[in-house]
């Protein structure tokens, strides 16, 4: 928790006002160092500050001796330049990250990864796209081994538009509505609990996670 905490002051200290990436470093470094933390408190982002107050970043800094310390002296001893970044949130939570090369803002983001299964909850907001564009071959790629051997995209197809199509639209939407809700990983296994009484639950194979049961 000391180690996110520390790594989370020091990704939004980076971004503070006033004064360019690399003075701002510099400035929380010295504030970490000399061990004034209302200082470098000050350099924190408004998000930042909005969930933490002063008291409790103050605290936490305190309880942490040793790693602040290590902190302060990376930032001293740091080396290269700087990559200035900047994220947008679209869609059902996916983020297009930007960059700054020479004064100008490019996509760092990968535009071929429209269906990423790298975590479970990538794995539903792609399984959600897919659905909702009707790529029923791509969601194939959701499907565990096991279920896999018996279905085919056009058994999917009439899965999601057949005779149970209003109810599975319903639960699609009920899903959608909670993507965001909190997802408990075990190894290869994970579950989402949403609406009233569903489960969502999840399963990697390969390296991808996939989807075993939606409700």
């Amino acid at each position: 928790m000391r180690g996110l905490a520390l790594t989370l002051s020091l990704l939004a200290a980076a971004c503070g006002g006033g004064h360019g990436p690399d003075q701002t470093l510099d400035r929380y470094g010295s504030a970490l160092k000399s061990r004034d933390f209302s200082a470098a408190y000050d350099l924190m982002s408004a998000s930042f500050r909005g969930k933490v107050t002063r008291e409790d970043y103050m605290r936490m800094m305190r309880d942490s001796g040793r790693e602040v310390a290590d902190t302060a002296d990376r930032l001293r001893g740091r080396r290269g330049d700087i990559e200035v970044s900047a994220e947008f949130e679209y869609g059902l939570g996916d983020t297009m990250r930007l960059v700054q090369e020479g004064g100008q803002w490019r996509i760092a983001t990968n535009p071929m990864a429209f269906y990423d299964q790298s975590t479970p909850k990538a794995a539903l907001r792609s399984f959600l796209r897919a659905y909702r564009l009707g790529r029923w071959d791509v969601m194939m790629r959701f499907v565990p081994n096991a279920y896999a051997e018996k279905m085919d995209a056009k058994k999917m197809e009439a899965q999601f538009t057949g005779p149970s199509r209003d109810q599975m639209e319903s639960l699609l939407n009920t899903l959608e509505a909670n993507v965001d809700e909190p997802i408990v990983e075990r190894g290869n296994d994970a579950r989402m609990t949403y609406g009233d009484r569903y489960t969502v639950q999840f399963l990697r194979e390969d390296g991808a996670w996939k989807l075993k049961d939606l409700d």
